[in-house]
């Protein structure tokens, strides 16, 4: 019995070979991407972030926009380019993110934050066009990919603090691998429960 068998098609006939094929390149692409976005989380959590920083493409546009409550019928939305952003980051604004870590400076993080970072919910958009405010079409050689992500962080004695967003990453296939070109983060919240973001979503 081939590995496919055990995805039959609707019908329960099994995919002819061509169907086959593409179906094991669909899950191998699947795992890869998902493989990828697991380290990511590993990396936040284990605070390597020059490691973490290596992920994203010299391009990048890293963008966390505050959410607004608003009407369903108001043309605004409750995004918009044009309106906070919690990070609305290119390359150097992230390094030097990444580098504030290592200096006297960052007070907050000594004692040092416990991060939990928990990514599910992966899904490759096929044939995906623009989608609303910083969601451009992919390019060649990129995927678009929606996940979720839920970060708990847990601080000094009894400090908790739980941030959930939605995800649209749109990934681009170099010569040293995936990378993130550019990462949309939607937070679950109109106003932030935290004290801070200080962390990546």
């Amino acid at each position: 019995m081939s590995v496919l068998s055990a995805f039959p098609s609707p019908s329960g006939a099994t995919p002819e070979p061509d169907s086959q094929a593409a179906l094991l390149a669909r899950l191998a692409l699947h795992h890869e991407i998902s493989q990828f976005l697991f380290r990511e989380a590993r990396l936040l959590d284990e605070e390597r972030y020059d490691d973490w920083l290596a992920l994203f493409t010299e391009d990048v546009h890293y963008w966390v926009p505050g959410v607004e409550n608003r009407l369903r019928r108001d043309p605004a939305g409750a995004i918009n380019t044009v309106h906070m952003a919690f990070f609305d980051d290119n390359h150097l604004d992230l390094s030097r993110r990444v580098a504030r870590y290592d200096t006297p400076t960052a007070w907050a993080e000594d004692p040092a934050t416990r991060h939990f970072h928990l990514v599910s919910n992966i899904e490759i958009e096929d044939g995906a066009a623009a989608d609303g405010p910083g969601a451009p079409a992919p390019g060649p050689g990129e995927y678009v990919v929606h996940s979720l992500l839920l970060n708990y962080r847990n601080r000094s004695q009894d400090e908790e603090d739980v941030i959930t967003a939605r995800r649209r990453d749109v990934l681009r296939r170099t010569e040293d691998g995936l990378r993130i070109a550019r990462r949309r983060a939607v937070l679950g919240q109109a106003v932030l429960l935290s004290k801070n973001i200080n962390t990546f979503l």
